[in-house]
């Protein structure tokens, strides 16, 4: 579970579908409702603003190095 603070690992599109399951218990017809990380027309996440730039001390605790 403490690598998920890094981010899920890719899963190629088939997730468990929680969201789908509740927006038919939920009755209603758009999932974008029940979305939990709705992303903007750019494919962007506002609430974390995700993807974004890492900063230093991140690519130290995965130990990566890069040249600019």
């Amino acid at each position: 579970m403490n690598a998920f603070k890094y981010g899920a690992p890719p899963h190629g599109g088939i997730a468990l579908g929680f969201d789908r399951l509740c927006s038919m218990f939920g009755g209603s017809d758009s999932i974008r409702d029940f979305i939990a990380f709705p992303k903007n027309n750019n494919g962007r996440d506002v609430m974390i603003d995700a993807p974004s730039a890492l900063t230093r001390e991140q690519l130290e605790d995965l130990d990566i190095h890069s040249k600019e």
